[in-house]
């Protein structure tokens, strides 16, 4: 791993970012060549402070050692923007890393994002694991970043198929975090990549995840956001995915859940609703015909008292407003108000926004 020293001390001098670091190479064009230049000091670059080439820590400095030996004993490698296999996606955006730290193999193919909450609501994490399944059985690479949640059951949803999916970690790639997800960290190696700007060694702190996240949008056609509240850090990945010209789908939600603000919000900003993989495949301009329908779950339609029962007939996974549904079921804007708000709460039907209902995944 000796190739991998001067990129370490390159990255753990003090004060060097990656867009210092970006111009040193693009100047010296190795990092050999920048490290003996440095004893005479660099020349004015831009990101360059005149005292940093002072500051560059030898080979033997603890932090460089442990990174080198982290790396070498789980069979990873540092991939750079100048090299071949950099991801092209990524190499398009406007703050591209320099360095990526990888465990496992870039998947070819289209790859789509898929985001939201740590926190989901049963209907989050099953609908999350079942599109990520139809879509990598598409031929589809599911990128997230192996956080509880949303983040999880995408993984594993790409997983259950034998698909291909890409971890993007706030942390070094030899860290598990968080540790419950040993396991998937493990598959995931073994059928993609782990990958992150960190060095091996690195800690998750929280400043390092708005980062990630726009590395996760980077190496995508397109984000999905599932379920998101007010906070959640995917609506920052949505936010970079426009930023760097990709498109943005979200998964709408019942307005009496927390978590369904953020794709409900995304949806009014001009986000793509979608409601099942085939939508998601035109948007990512993948054929109808690459599905396996036999892939798919399809909901099971409950014996309600009427009329309950009639209103949930009617719907399906297209959109109908509720003015149609009145006219359909013979009932009065009050009633069938207060029986899809019954269906609702029982998760028999979802409410978009504009007052169209879907019909929701809840099953016997």
């Amino acid at each position: 791993m000796d190739h991998l020293l001067p990129w370490l001390r390159l990255q753990f001098t003090p004060g060097l970012g990656r867009v210092g670091l970006m111009h040193l190479i693009e100047h010296f064009k190795t990092p050999e060549k920048a490290l003996d230049v440095a004893r005479s000091g660099w020349p004015k670059l831009p990101g360059l402070r005149q005292n940093l080439a002072g500051m560059i820590p030898e080979a033997t400095h603890p932090g460089v050692q442990k990174a080198s030996q982290l790396l070498d004993e789980m069979g990873g490698r540092l991939c750079t923007i100048w090299d071949h296999d950099y991801p092209r996606s990524l190499r398009e955006i406007p703050d591209p890393p320099v360095l990526l730290y990888c465990c496992g193999s870039f998947p070819e193919g289209t790859s789509l994002a898929i985001v939201g909450t740590r926190n989901p609501t049963d209907f989050g994490r099953g609908f999350t694991e079942q599109l990520a399944e139809e879509l990598a059985a598409a031929g589809v690479v599911i990128v997230s970043g192996l956080a509880r949640g949303i983040d999880a059951a995408a993984h594993q949803g790409a997983l259950n198929c034998g698909g291909r999916t890409l971890a993007v970690l706030g942390c070094g790639i030899d860290r598990i975090y968080p540790p419950e997800n040993a396991r998937l960290y493990r598959q995931i190696i073994e059928q993609g990549a782990l990958i992150s700007e960190y060095p091996p060694g690195s800690e998750p702190l929280p400043g390092h995840f708005p980062g990630r996240n726009r590395i996760i949008s980077g190496l995508c056609k397109a984000t999905l956001v599932m379920e998101a509240s007010r906070d959640s850090g995917s609506l920052i990945t949505a936010e970079f995915a426009l930023e760097q010209g990709r498109e943005v789908m979200a998964v709408p939600g019942g307005v009496d859940r927390k978590t369904s603000y953020g794709p409900n919000l995304l949806i009014k900003q001009g986000a793509y609703p979608v409601t099942e993989a085939k939508e998601i495949l035109e948007i990512l301009g993948i054929g109808k015909s690459s599905i396996n329908p036999r892939s798919f779950t399809e909901p099971v339609i409950p014996q309600l008292p009427e009329p309950a029962g009639a209103v949930l007939a009617k719907l399906d996974l297209t959109p109908r407003h509720s003015d149609e549904l009145t006219g359909e079921c013979g009932l009065t804007p009050m009633e069938l108000s207060a029986i899809l708000l019954q269906l609702e709460l029982q998760g028999y039907a979802v409410k978009l926004p504009g007052g169209r209902y879907i019909r929701g995944r809840r099953q016997h």
